[in-house]
């Protein structure tokens, strides 16, 4: 190929380009330039790895003329062999037979396999109807939709004689995966949709390490493109849409609602408050029409998710949990009974995720030109995870399409998403114990504090691409660009502003 330029823009235009290109060389730039940001002339990391195929796309190559490999299919196809990958690293445990501890031995631990059993979805009960479910209502209808696919299937086995009989744990593990590679699917559509002029950014999530780890570990993903097609609503100027799968989103986990506190502080920095509440109240309406009839039908159950989060001491992987040990058990609470709420923890982490909000609200009104929503939804995500009292290890997953589109750069987000993959293996030697040949508490908690710090970093990077937009890829790489997720945010002039002054 030939030489790469060292931007996405295309090489002044000669003479010879015509009369045309002299008058407006502006207009013969934008004529030359290809239809998207090439990710091998932008970044480093992309265009090293390109080398194995002949190096970065040329400057005179043709970009958006693929008659089937398209960026989005592409991506999917990408997304496809990682989460192939994936489950020939969980397979070991998809049959339930954990003996000698297979599940730490080859890291393939899942919640969904014993949660089958203990919830009494192997015969055929309805969360909250009929089984206490410690998690939100959509997640629990997303169980019993793959529980029901497993019967079908056990059904389908047993009276055609023609397919594998498997064990109904099995069979529930498999509809599981395959029902949450279906929205790892689509969130890196939604990704793509919400990259504007950097398709390939979708990239970033389909190749994702943390994806190959904890796609299968729990059932955050079906949140995770709930809130990803919210963001992605949202970029199409449609905030209704945008509230409901943020709603909907929230009713499967609680971290959407966060992204309606994020919208919050641009809209408030716009002047765009009115556009704002439609979502909220959109978001309401959803995260109501599911919770209350369940609420109404089985209040102690559907309750449990809040009981359960307000006596939950500090996890084992979180901040508090490396101070609380650090001082022998005696910090905060102190020693707990079984039960008892740690009611200093609740409000010191009340005070710190308030506290992080006002930070970020002072940034987003200080900042010399708006932040984007990837930038403000994935800080705030981000420091409501390094300050709350539960980080489990697939919470990591809420972070990945909120980092791509607040700083799509290959190496900042690799080198966080392989501290979560070395965490999560030594979080399984941890589990397996010493003893029998794993390891000890102060590899745990080193490998813990290494991923706080990556995701400081990480932090730390945004925070300066906000204060310094000219570092900022995504508006530098595609001139004129404002905001591609930015949506009715998009191009608004600023009306409150932390610099002396409100605009009128």
């Amino acid at each position: 190929m030939s030489s790469s330029p060292t931007g996405p823009s295309a090489p002044a235009p000669s003479p010879a380009d015509g009369p045309a290109a002299s008058a407006d060389p502006s207009a013969a730039l934008a004529a030359r330039r290809p239809d998207r940001v090439v990710p091998t002339w932008t970044d480093p990391v992309a265009a090293q790895a390109s080398e194995a195929v002949g190096g970065p796309w040329g400057r005179h190559a043709v970009t958006g003329r693929a008659l089937f490999w398209t960026p989005l299919r592409v991506c999917l196809l990408f997304s496809t062999g990682v989460l192939a990958l994936a489950w020939l690293k969980q397979s070991p445990c998809a049959d339930g037979n954990w003996a000698g501890s297979v599940q730490y031995t080859h890291f393939c631990y899942s919640d969904t396999v014993p949660l089958f059993g203990i919830h009494g979805l192997d015969g055929g009960a309805l969360p909250y109807l009929d089984s206490a479910v410690e998690y939100p209502v959509l997640t629990g209808a997303f169980m019993a939709l793959a529980a029901l696919l497993a019967r079908s299937y056990g059904d389908l086995a047993a009276a055609a004689g023609l397919l594998p009989q498997v064990p109904p744990v099995q069979a529930y593990y498999v509809a599981t995966c395959l029902l949450l590679s279906l929205c790892a699917l689509v969130t890196t559509r939604a990704v793509l949709g919400t990259s504007g002029h950097r398709p390939w950014d979708a990239a970033l999530v389909g190749l994702s390490p943390l994806l190959l780890v904890h796609a299968f570990t729990n059932w955050d993903l079906f949140a995770v493109a709930l809130a990803a097609c919210g963001l992605w609503a949202w970029a199409r100027d449609r905030p209704v849409l945008a509230g409901v799968l943020l709603g909907l989103g929230t009713a499967a986990k609680l971290f959407p609602v966060l992204l309606l506190g994020a919208l919050f502080l641009l809209c408030l920095r716009a002047g765009r408050l009115r556009v704002w509440l439609r979502a909220a109240l959109a978001a309401a309406a959803a995260w109501l029409a599911v919770d209350v009839p369940v609420a109404l039908l089985a209040p102690e159950n559907w309750s449990l998710f809040f009981r359960l989060n307000s006596t939950r001491p500090a996890d084992p992987d979180t901040v508090w949990n490396l101070l609380i040990t650090a001082s022998g058990g005696t910090l905060l609470d102190g020693p707990l009974a079984e039960g008892e709420a740690p009611v200093v923890l609740n409000a010191l982490v009340a005070v710190c995720v308030l506290a992080v909000f006002a930070a970020l609200g002072w940034l987003v009104l200080r900042a010399p030109v708006r932040p984007r929503v990837g930038q403000v939804a994935f800080l705030l995500v981000a420091g409501f995870l390094l300050v709350t009292k539960v980080w489990s290890p697939q919470y990591s997953l809420w972070l990945l399409p909120l980092a791509v589109l607040a700083r799509p750069r290959w190496r900042s987000l690799l080198a966080w998403q392989a501290t979560e993959a070395v965490l999560w293996g030594v979080r399984m030697l941890w589990y397996l114990g010493a003893d029998a040949r794993g390891v000890g508490t102060e590899w745990f908690f080193l490998a813990v504090g290494v991923r706080d710090v990556a995701v400081l970093v990480l932090v730390a990077l945004v925070v300066r691409d906000v204060w310094h937009p000219d570092g900022d890829d995504v508006r530098t790489t595609w001139p004129g660009v404002d905001d591609p997720a930015g949506g009715p945010l998009d191009g608004a002039e600023d009306r409150v502003v932390l610099r002396g002054r409100v605009h009128a």
